[in-house]
């Protein structure tokens, strides 16, 4: 109860009415409902079901009944399960992308460099070996500074391995060739998976698993303009992808791929994957992998400490049970 009551604390204290008032406006504008109705609404939510604005909006709370909205899974939710479940003193591993990549090396299945320790020398050699590179800045989130490169639009080396550090861009990572499937549902950035686990005494169970689809920019992320859509056991997608501005996409709206039915390849190998690598590190049971599918194998891009949270949308799917019963049988809570 005091966890809780610190969490909403300090929710009130960055809240932004500015923000509050535009989900709320938002949903009223396709409801019968007032936007007070709305924001009343979705204060109250924020208190009784520990919903954040954005957990309000993407699951159509407003459409759901008591019974409904107590079955999901929330963000705070999920922040109360990190807190619980993973070691604090192990969280720096995953938080970092350099540490995640030396520590889980042989499930990467590319070519990365440490730009603080590389000269610029050796980073034209890397960039000239692999053409396209993605620069990041290790410890950022959301996938904030991401950006990719191409080889042959750079002149000046020292100058840019210069900007690379004056902007925290520490890694640079070869660009993963993605299996034809995946990039056929945009090709401009990888595609990728979040595969959300919890493993005890050994065991891995998966708690939810996503498709990440880019839509006109490098990354795949959900607060980067990408959108997903949930998996079965099999990693087929049934429904349409949304997005964080409300959008909603059966087909992908630049290449013209069906979301609809699209059934993740190699997505076995995937599970086989984060059974090995989920129980590497038993102090960090609860972890939502990022995961690529390569032309010929899965392989890590990140795992993540606070791992997000993924459900249906009802109004795209008519499920109107979220996947908070799953968590509580599979996490003891």
């Amino acid at each position: 109860m005091l966890l809780r009551l610190r969490y909403l604390l300090n929710r009130a204290r960055r809240l932004s009415p500015a923000n509050l008032l535009g989900f709320a406006g938002r949903i009223a504008a396709g409801s019968s409902r007032s936007r007070l109705g709305i924001l009343i609404d979705m204060l109250w939510c924020s208190v009784r079901y520990e919903t954040a604005f954005q957990d309000y909006a993407d699951w159509d709370f407003h459409l759901l009944t008591r019974a409904e909205r107590a079955t999901y899974m929330t963000h705070p939710k999920s922040n109360h399960l990190v807190e619980r479940y993973n070691a604090k003193e192990f969280r720096h591993t995953f938080r970092d992308k350099i540490e995640f990549n030396t520590a889980f090396a042989p499930f990467i299945g590319r070519d990365w460099l440490d730009v603080r320790v590389a000269s610029p020398e050796q980073i034209a050699d890397f960039a000239a070996r692999h053409g396209r590179i993605m620069a990041k800045v290790p410890d950022s989130l959301s996938g904030l500074g991401i950006k990719s490169y191409r080889a042959a639009e750079i002149e000046d080396w020292t100058a840019f391995r210069e900007k690379l550090l004056a902007g925290r861009q520490f890694l640079l990572e070869e660009f993963i060739t993605q299996h034809s499937d995946m990039a056929a549902l945009y090709p401009d950035s990888v595609n990728s998976l979040r595969v959300i686990t919890f493993a005890e005494h050994g065991k891995v169970s998966v708690l939810a698993s996503v498709l990440k689809v880019g839509n006109g920019g490098d990354i795949d992320n959900f607060s980067g303009g990408g959108m997903y859509t949930m998996l079965d056991e099999h990693g087929v997608a049934h429904h349409p992808a949304f997005d964080a501005a409300g959008g909603t996409f059966a087909a992908h709206p630049i290449s013209g791929t069906s979301i609809v039915g699209f059934r993740v390849p190699l997505f076995a190998e995937t599970l086989e994957l984060l059974d090995d690598v989920a129980v590497r590190i038993p102090e960090m049971p609860y972890i939502g992998w990022d995961v690529a599918i390569g032309t010929t194998a899965p392989m890590l891009i990140e795992g993540n400490p606070n791992s997000g949270v993924y459900q249906l949308k009802p109004s795209l799917s008519g499920v109107r049970t979220g996947l908070l019963p799953r968590y509580r049988e599979v996490m003891h809570f």
